[in-house]
C-alpha cells in the first residue's frame, strides 16, 4: 500500500460532501480528468466511467477511458473504489481531526511492483495535496 495523511482545514462532513460528489473526484484525484458516474451514484457496486489523465508516467494506461467501481461507503467517513483496468483499489478515509479540521488518510493498493515501477507512488500525495488545496479555498471565502 502507497498512502498519505494529513489534515485539511475544514469539517468532515464539508470535506466528505465534496469527496462524495462525483462529478468532484477529477478535481481531487489526479489520475482522472473526468467523471460518468451510473445511474446508482454513490452506491457500492456502482460502476463510473473515468476519463483518464494523459499524464505520462502516471499509471500504466494514460488517457482514454476506463471503469471504477465503488467497493466502500461509510457516508461521512469513507469511500472506496476499484480501477478496474489499473488493477488498483482506492481509498480517501476521513476523521475529526479538531475544530473544523479533518484528517484525511488517501491509499492506493495493487500489485508493489506496479505501484513503484509505473509511478503510482505520487497518487496519494497528490490527492491530499489537492484536497488540502480546494479546503483552504473554501476556508478563505
Amino acid at each position: 500500500m502507497i498512502d498519505a495523511v494529513g489534515e485539511l482545514e475544514a469539517p468532515r462532513s464539508d470535506v466528505w460532501a465534496l469527496v462524495a460528489e462525483p462529478y468532484h473526484l477529477p478535481d481531487w484525484w489526479p489520475a482522472y480528468r473526468g467523471v460518468e458516474p451510473d445511474r446508482r451514484g454513490l452506491a457500492v457496486d456502482a460502476r463510473w466511467t473515468v476519463l483518464r489523465s494523459s499524464r505520462a508516467g502516471l499509471l500504466r494506461r494514460p488517457g482514454g477511458r476506463g471503469t471504477i467501481v465503488i467497493a466502500r461507503v461509510v457516508g461521512g467517513w469513507e469511500l472506496g473504489w476499484r480501477d478496474v483496468e489499473q488493477g488498483i483499489d482506492c481509498r480517501v478515509a476521513l476523521d475529526n481531526a479538531g475544530a473544523d479540521r479533518t484528517r484525511a488518510h488517501i491509499a492506493v493498493e495493487g500489485s508493489w511492483t506496479r505501484l513503484l515501477l509505473e509511478g503510482a507512488r505520487p497518487l496519494p500525495r497528490e490527492a491530499l495535496a489537492r484536497l488540502q488545496a480546494l479546503c483552504q479555498t473554501a476556508a478563505t471565502l
